[in-house]
Formats: structure tokens, sequence, C-alpha cells
């Protein structure tokens, strides 16, 4: 199967590029904007793999990025949550319209399916009751959760109007190995970094917010099942299925790592939803339990990649 993943370069295209790999049948493509991007990737020597530097943008030439494949995997965005709502217009024209130029291409080459990976937090907003389902009314309060779910929404068209088949995955908070610590996102593999140095952790707001925390090959897992799978449904949620506040990370983090650390409550943003997490009866009811691993057992996991790997300096 050929397959490409667009913005394959980050957390999780580089997890979903190395699960992918492991098939014999796959032939895998890595779209990103810049040769760099790939060092990680590149050192990990996987089999059938390539690489392609091409911007996520509306000049693109997303014809030649997609021709000859049979499935495309969407994982490009050029904003985040907290960071969204700045510049709302040029967000909107860097996502959605720029999306849609891709799902045209997606028409022309005859993709055979378009696997979007959304969010399983910014598209439902404050409005839902916990744990939420994907039947549940959106009310994003973040540009990103307006261009996530706008690109749910085009899929369904390209669907209705050129039979595209797609998937989408509403994915919750993702951590594990090859997720930078010093990023924007990633709650968890960026508190586990600051356990393994210097021990401080910046807490926006009281530590109260609730998320659904998943461990990285849980989510690959889930996804390549969705993404393969039959079913009448074509939008998945998938997390662990229960919230976990940001001071019961910590905690955690105290009991399996490092009972020293010194956390400091700053400020709340306000993009950032109180309480979210996912119903995920729908994903079992058509791929089976999902047998997630722990959060003490993902925290250890995450610490300990970073420990074998140079992130972490002795």
């Amino acid at each position: 199967m050929n397959i490409t993943i667009v913005g394959g370069a980050g957390f999780i295209g580089t997890n979903l590029a190395i699960h992918l790999s492991q098939k014999k049948e796959n032939k895998i493509t890595l779209i990103d904007r810049g040769e760099s991007y790939f060092n990680t990737l590149r050192s990990l020597k996987l089999p059938r793999v390539d690489f392609k530097v091409a911007p996520f943008s509306i000049d693109a030439d997303f014809d030649s990025q997609v021709k000859d494949q049979d499935v495309v995997y969407h994982l490009a965005s050029t904003v985040i949550p907290g960071t969204s709502n700045q510049n709302i217009p040029l967000e909107l024209e860097a996502n959605i319209i720029v999306t849609a130029k891709l799902l045209d291409a997606c028409v022309r080459q005859n993709v055979k399916k378009v696997i979007f990976i959304s969010s399983g937090g910014a598209v439902y907003g404050k409005k839902g009751t916990c744990p939420i389902t994907e039947d549940t009314v959106t009310y994003p309060i973040s540009s990103y959760g307006i261009q996530k779910i706008t690109i749910e929404k085009l899929l369904y068209l390209y669907r209705y109007q050129h039979n595209l088949d797609y998937r989408v995955v509403r994915l919750s908070n993702p951590y594990g190995p090859y997720q930078r610590p010093n990023g924007k996102l990633g709650v968890i593999t960026t508190f586990v970094y600051k356990a393994l140095t210097d021990g401080k952790l910046d807490v926006y707001g009281d530590g109260s917010v609730i998320r659904d925390f998943i461990y990285i090959e849980d989510a690959i897992k889930g996804i390549e099942r969705i993404a393969d799978g039959e079913s009448r449904f074509r939008t998945f949620n998938l997390g662990c299925g229960k919230g976990t506040s940001i001071n019961e990370v910590i905690t955690a983090i105290k009991e399996t790592i490092r009972d020293d650390l010194t956390v400091n409550y700053i400020s709340a943003r306000d993009a950032d939803v109180p309480v979210n997490y996912l119903n995920i009866s729908r994903y079992e009811n058509n791929y089976g339990k999902l047998e997630s691993v722990g959060l003490r057992e993902g925290i250890k996991r995450t610490a300990e990649f970073m420990k074998k790997s140079d992130m972490i300096k002795e």
C-alpha cells in the first residue's frame, strides 16, 4: 500500500511511520516543510520510507505529493490550541483553504482514503458533558478547534461530492517517545523532561484542568485500526476514556520519577477547556477493547526513552 503522511516529521507522524513501516506491504512517503525535520526519522533507517520536503501552503503542488497514493494521512497544522486566536483570518487560510486544495488533489489523483487527525478536545469546547461522545454538538473556543471541525465538514463534503473516502480521528492528548519536551504541546512529556532535569514545573491555572491522556503506542494502534477498518461510522473519538487532572499527573510523576519537584502555578489560558475526556465506546464497539498503557507505566516508558536518547544530558 502506498501511504503519504502530510506533516509526517512531527510527533504523531514519526510514531506512525515507525509502526506502518513494520509491514512489508507498505511504502511510505513522509512530507514536511524542512529537511532538518527528518533528522530523527532518517537516523532510524526505516525500511520503505521516503522523505519529501514540501510546504503545506496555498501554493503547494499537492498533486505531486499525493500522486499514486492509496492513503493520505493529514497531520499538518500551522497552529496549536495555546497559540491560536492570535491571527484568526491568517490561521483559517493557512489550514482550511490549504486543506481544501489538498483534498482537490486527492480527488484528481484518485486517492482511496484520507485519514484526518482532528482534536478530541478543541472541537467540543466547553458545552459537552463528559465523557464526551462523537454526537456532542461542537462549540470550539479556539480557532484551532474551528479549523479542525471545519476540515471534518470539508471531508464530509468531498465524500458527498466526489466519493472521497475518509476517516476522522478525534484524538485526545497523546504523549511519549519522540514528542519534543520543549514544545507547547504535551504536558506529560514536558513534565517528565523537567523532572529528569531541573525539577521545575510551570502549571497553567491551579492544576485542576482535566484531560484524557493516551500513550502514543496506543494512539497509533488505534489510528491504524480506524484507518484500515470497515464501519458505518467515519468519525471516532480516541483516548484512554477517562479524565486525569494535571495535579494527578504531577503526583504520578513524583511517585515514579522524582518527589522533590517545584511546582509554579501561573495564569490560566483562555483557550483551555476546564474538563475534557472522551467516550470511546464507538471505537471499542467497532475495533475491540482499548487496553491502554496506564499513566504511571506510560510516564516510566517516556522517562526511559529520554534517558536512552540524547534528550537528557548526564
